[in-house]
C-alpha cells in the first residue's frame, strides 16, 4: 500500500505562525486558522496535526482529527504519538498501545512516548512489559522523578516492594515534597512491614495536600497493620470523603471494617463499589466476604463466583468461596476447592488451613493436625493455624513450641479476628492443663477485646423480643389447628442455650441411619419476623437468613404464610436430608421460636436441651462467638441473656403439648446415655439403633464448635467444671440455687 499523498502550504512560515500561537496557549484561534487552511490544503498532513492538538487542547473531539493525521504522515512519529496520547487519555488503552509502538519504531528514543507507552501497558495489566519501557526513558533522562515514581508503581503491581520503594526515593531525591510519590512509598514500606517510616511518609504527605485521598488511604492502611483500628477507620472515613466515587476508598474502608466485625456497613460499601465498577473481582471477593460475615452463605457465595467468572486463578476468592460452602454444609466441594488451590500454590497456608478445618468437621483429625504442621513450617506466624491446633485436640505440657508461638505472635500486630481467636485458644491451652486461674485471665482477655469491637447487648431490645413472642404465642394461638400448617414429620428441632449438648444430642441421633443431621439452619427468626408483620410470602427468609433482632409489632402472627414458610423451610432441608424420615435442625437460639415451629409443623418434634446453668454460661463465655452473640463477652449479659431463655423455655413449656418437646437433661444423658437416647428416639418416632451409644464413631460433618467433643466417648468430665472456676463467678452467681448461693 502505498503512503498517502499530502498537499502542504507552499509558505512554511505559515506552518509556524500556527505551531508559535499553539505554543503560545492560543488553540482556539489556531483551530479556526488551521482549519481555514484544510480548505486549500485539505491533504496535509502537518495541519491536521496542528488542528488534532489545538482540538486536544480545548477538551473537544479531536481524534478524527488525530487519526486523519496519520493516516497522512504514517511515518511521522510524532502524529503517532499524538494520537496515542489521546487514545490513552480516553482510556481506549489497547488502541494507544499500538500507535504508541508505531511512534517508538519510528523514533526509539522519545522519552515521552517510552513513558506514555509504559503507562498504557500498565493500564493493561502489563506491568512487566512496562518496566524495561520506564527504564529506556531513565537512560534518556535519569532524573525523571515520574519515570522513576511510575517505574516503582510498576514494580509495586509485581510484587517487588523492595525494588519500588528505591525508586520512590530516587523520585523524591529530585522532588522531595511530592505528596503522590510520598504515598506511594508509605504503600511500598507498609508492605516491606516498615510501618513506622511508612506512617511518617503518609503523615507527610498529609501535610503538603491535605485533601489528597490516597494520602489518607496509604495511613490508614498503615493504621491498620499498626493495630490502631480505629484511628484506621478514620483515616479510611476520611479519604471516602475525599473521593467519594473512589472504588479504591470504598473497597479499603469497608475491609477494615470487616475486620472489625462491622459486616453490615462493609456490605454497604462494597455494593456500592460494585455499582461503580462491576468489573472488579476484589470488590465482589469483598463483598463476599462481608456478606460471609453476615452469616449469609448463599449470597456470599453468588458474589465470590462472579469474582472467579471476572478473574478465575484468584486464590483468595476460591479459598472465600470453600468457606462460604463449608457453611453451607456442602464440605465435599469445599475441599475441591482447596486441593485445587494447593495444586497451583502447594505452600499457601491459608489453603493448607482451611483444608485442616474441613478435615477436622469430618472427623479426621489426624489429617487436620499434619497440614496445620506444614502451614506452620511454611509460616510460623500464621495465627489461624494456631487456633485450630487447640480446638481440634486436648493441649498438653509437651505443647511448650506451641505456647511460644501463639504468645509470641501477641506481641505483634494482629488482624482482630486473628489477635481475639488467639486468646480464646490460649484460654483453652491453660484450661486443659488446669491452670484454670490463668485460663480465666486469657478468656476475660478475649471477651474484653470482643466487647470494644462489637455491637453492645442491647437487653431491653431481648426482653421486649420475648415479651412480644409470648404475647403473639398465646395459649389459645399455640392450641389452635392452623390454616397451612404442614403435616411434615421431617423435622426434629434440637433447641437450647448455645453449649447446651445440642451438637451431643444431634450426633447421637445423626447416628440412627434414618436421621440425618443438617446442623445449624438459620430460618425461623426471619420467619417469625414475616409472620408477626404480616408480610405476605417469606423469600426472603431462605435467601437471607434469620437472626435475634426485634420484630415488628403485631396483634397475632399472619397464618396466611404458613404454608409458604413450611414450603422454603422443607426445601431446605431437602437439600440436606439424604432421603432420610427425619433431618434434625439443632439451631439452639430456636429456643425463641418453638411456638411458632409448632404452628407451622404441628407434627415435628422439639428436643430441648438443658445443662446445668453455670457450666453453660462458662462454656459460652469461653467460646469464640465475636459479633455472633454480643451477650457472650460480658458476665452481666450472659445473666440477663439466661434470664430470658428461661423465662421464654419454661413458657413453652406450659403450652406445647408433652407430644412436642422433650426436654433432655444434659447430665443425665451423660449419666444414662442408653435410656435417654430410647427416649429422644421414641419421641422422634423412630425404632431403636444400638450404633447411636457408639454416636463418637459416626463418620459426618459437624462444623460448630463441639466439633472434637462430639467424636470423644461420653464423659462427665463437664459436668460441674464450673467449680473450677467458682473464684471468678462474680454476676454469674445470681444463677446458682439459693442453697448453693
Amino acid at each position: 500500500m502505498k503512503p498517502a499523498t499530502t498537499s502542504e502550504p507552499s509558505e512554511p512560515a505559515t506552518i509556524g505562525r500556527l505551531l508559535a500561537m499553539l505554543r503560545q496557549g492560543r488553540a482556539g484561534e489556531t483551530e479556526r486558522q488551521a482549519k481555514a487552511l484544510l480548505e486549500s490544503s485539505p491533504d496535509s498532513g502537518t495541519v491536521w496535526k496542528i488542528v488534532g492538538v489545538a482540538l486536544e487542547q480545548q477538551g473537544k473531539e479531536a481524534l478524527p482529527a488525530l487519526r486523519r493525521a496519520v493516516e497522512l504522515l504514517p511515518e511521522d512519529a510524532e502524529a503517532h504519538r499524538n494520537l496515542g496520547a489521546a487514545l490513552h487519555a480516553r482510556g481506549l488503552t489497547l488502541e494507544a498501545v499500538a500507535s504508541l509502538r508505531r511512534a517508538l519504531e519510528l523514533e526509539p528514543r522519545d522519552f515521552k512516548v517510552l513513558i506514555v507507552t509504559a503507562n498504557s501497558l500498565c493500564a493493561l495489566g502489563q506491568a512487566r512489559e512496562a518496566v524495561p519501557l520506564y527504564q529506556r526513558a531513565l537512560a534518556l533522562e535519569p532524573r525523571s522523578a515520574e519515570a522513576q515514581n511510575n517505574l516503582g508503581n510498576a514494580l509495586q503491581e509485581l510484587g517487588e516492594s523492595a525494588q519500588a520503594a528505591g525508586c520512590y526515593r530516587l523520585a523524591l531525591a529530585v522532588k522531595p515534597d511530592d505528596a503522590e510519590t510520598l504515598c506511594n512509598l508509605s504503600n511500598a514500606l507498609r508492605r516491606l512491614g516498615h510501618l513506622g517510616e511508612a506512617r511518617e511518609c503518609s503523615q507527610r504527605a498529609i501535610a503538603l495536600q491535605p485533601r489528597l485521598g490516597p494520602a489518607h488511604t496509604s495511613l490508614g492502611l498503615t493504621l491498620a497493620a499498626l493495630g490502631l483500628r480505629a484511628e484506621a477507620v478514620a483515616s479510611l472515613r476520611e479519604a471516602l470523603r475525599l473521593e467519594p466515587r473512589s472504588v479504591e476508598a470504598l473497597n479499603n474502608l469497608g475491609n477494615a471494617l470487616r475486620e472489625r466485625g462491622e459486616h453490615r456497613e462493609a456490605a454497604a460499601l462494597h455494593r456500592t463499589a460494585v455499582a461503580l465498577d462491576p468489573q472488579r473481582a476484589d470488590t465482589h471477593l469483598s463483598l463476599g466476604n462481608a456478606l460471609y460475615g453476615l452469616g449469609l452463605a448463599a449470597a456470599s457465595e453468588a458474589s465470590l463466583r462472579r469474582a472467579l467468572e471476572l478473574r478465575p486463578r484468584y486464590p483468595a476468592a476460591q479459598l472465600a468461596l470453600a468457606a462460604a460452602l463449608r457453611a453451607q454444609g456442602r464440605g465435599a466441594e469445599a475441599q475441591a476447592i482447596c486441593r485445587g488451590v494447593l495444586a497451583a500454590e502447594p505452600e499457601l497456608v491459608a489453603a493448607l488451613s482451611l483444608l485442616a478445618d474441613l478435615h477436622a468437621d469430618c472427623g479426621e483429625f489426624a489429617e487436620a493436625q499434619e497440614l496445620l504442621r506444614r502451614a506452620l513450617e511454611l509460616d510460623a506466624d500464621f495465627a489461624p493455624a494456631f487456633v485450630s491446633i487447640a480446638a481440634q485436640r486436648r493441649m498438653t505440657r509437651e505443647d511448650n513450641e506451641w505456647l511460644r508461638g501463639a504468645a509470641g505472635l501477641l506481641e505483634k500486630p494482629l488482624p482482630l479476628e486473628h489477635e481475639i481467636g488467639l486468646r480464646y485458644a490460649l484460654g483453652k491451652y491453660f484450661d486443659d492443663l488446669k491452670q484454670y486461674d490463668t485460663a480465666f485471665g486469657r478468656y476475660r482477655e478475649a471477651n474484653e477485646l470482643c466487647k470494644r469491637h462489637q455491637a453492645p447487648y442491647d437487653r431491653s431490645q431481648l426482653a421486649s423480643q420475648v415479651k412480644r413472642i409470648i404475647a403473639h404465642c398465646d395459649p389459645a394461638f399455640a392450641r389452635a389447628a392452623h390454616p397451612g400448617a404442614s403435616s411434615a414429620e421431617l423435622p426434629v428441632f434440637i433447641i437450647g442455650m448455645p453449649r447446651s449438648g445440642t451438637s451431643l444430642a444431634e450426633q447421637i441421633l445423626a447416628s440412627h441411619p434414618d436421621v440425618s443431621g443438617a446442623g445449624e439452619v438459620n430460618f425461623w427468626g426471619q420467619a417469625f419476623r414475616v409472620l408477626a408483620s404480616g408480610s405476605p410470602g417469606s423469600e426472603a427468609v431462605a435467601r437471607h437468613g434469620g437472626s435475634e433482632s426485634a420484630t415488628t409489632a403485631a396483634t397475632k402472627p399472619d397464618t396466611s404464610a404458613f404454608a409458604e414458610l413450611a414450603r422454603e423451610y422443607l426445601a431446605l432441608l431437602g437439600e440436606r436430608a439424604d432421603r432420610a424420615a427425619r433431618v434434625v435442625d439443632k439451631m439452639p437460639a430456636n429456643f425463641l421460636y418453638a411456638g411458632v415451629i409448632h404452628a407451622v409443623f404441628p407434627r415435628a418434634r422439639i428436643v430441648h436441651m438443658r445443662r446445668d446453668r453455670l457450666d453453660t454460661c462458662l462454656s459460652v463465655y469461653f467460646q469464640n462467638f465475636f459479633h455472633l452473640h454480643p451477650w457472650a463477652s460480658d458476665l452481666d449479659d450472659l445473666v440477663h441473656y439466661y434470664r430470658q431463655y428461661l423465662r421464654v423455655t419454661d413458657y413453652w413449656r406450659t403450652v406445647l403439648p408433652s407430644t412436642t418437646l422433650l426436654e433432655i437433661p444434659y447430665e443425665a444423658l451423660i449419666a444414662d446415655q442408653e435410656h435417654w437416647t430410647r427416649r429422644m428416639l421414641d419421641f422422634i418416632g423412630l425404632t431403636w439403633e444400638p450404633r447411636c451409644l457408639d454416636f463418637h464413631q459416626t463418620r459426618r460433618t459437624v462444623i460448630t464448635a463441639s466439633r472434637w467433643q462430639v467424636r470423644q466417648k461420653i464423659n462427665a468430665a463437664s459436668i460441674g467444671r464450673w467449680r473450677n472456676y467458682e473464684r471468678h463467678l462474680g454476676p454469674l452467681r445470681q444463677l446458682l440455687p439459693p442453697a448453693q448461693g
